[in-house]
């Protein structure tokens, strides 16, 4: 069967149908595509081929390839949600949740490599694009509403500001780590230390468990 004529057969429930079914095998091939080669594997072409279609049909669901891109990234940002709603204890302390959060975090970052690059990057973030924005950010407001309920003694620093550069930490652990040089550095084999030595430098030594 031709590209041209499995774009035709591929949905066969009338135009709208045919269009979100198109669109989403292409969503789901670049999602399996940098979940296997990382995020510079994602061309245009490779995308069609891995769907099934024309290397030209991308173009007509995604105007652009920053659109093609930001709607994979998007699904990243739901799977990372997911993660952390599985994860989350609603019946924890708030220190306890952030730390949580900052595990699953790391894990993410290291179990689906090239998705995490995708999502932060700066060119997809700042155009917006199919409201990406308004996917990411929802993870960075429960962080700050965390992290406003932990009390720091003598910070006057905002709970945005705080939530800010715990996360900036975060991604600069995800990223070393990755790398290797984090484990170089300090000889460690779990980031675990390193998430508790985080978490004291922005929100203050936990309290000591009774």
């Amino acid at each position: 069967m031709s590209h041209g004529e499995n774009e035709e057969s591929a949905e066969s429930d009338g135009p709208e149908a045919r269009e979100d079914g198109l669109r989403g095998r292409l969503v789901r091939a670049g999602v399996e595509l940098v979940n296997a080669e990382g995020a510079q594997a994602l061309s245009l072409r490779e995308i069609a081929r891995r769907a099934g279609v024309s290397h030209g049909a991308p173009r007509r669901y995604f105007p652009t390839h920053l659109d093609l891109l930001s709607a994979i990234a998007r699904q990243g940002f739901v799977e990372l949600a997911a993660r952390l709603a599985e994860e989350d204890r609603e019946d924890a302390g708030p220190r306890e949740r952030i730390a949580i959060l900052a595990r699953v975090y790391l894990d993410y970052a290291g179990a689906r490599r090239g998705m995490y690059e995708l999502m932060f990057r700066h060119d997809l973030l700042e155009s917006g694009r199919l409201g990406l924005r308004e996917t990411s950010l929802p993870l960075f407001a429960h962080l700050t509403g965390l992290v406003a309920r932990v009390t720091v003694s003598g910070s006057d620093a905002d709970a945005a500001l705080r939530a800010g550069a715990l996360w900036a930490n975060l991604h600069g652990i995800a990223q070393l780590w990755h790398w290797g040089s984090l484990r170089l550095a300090t000889g460690g084999a779990d980031p675990a230390p390193l998430i508790a030595a985080a978490l004291d430098a922005h929100l203050g030594p936990a309290e000591p468990t009774p």
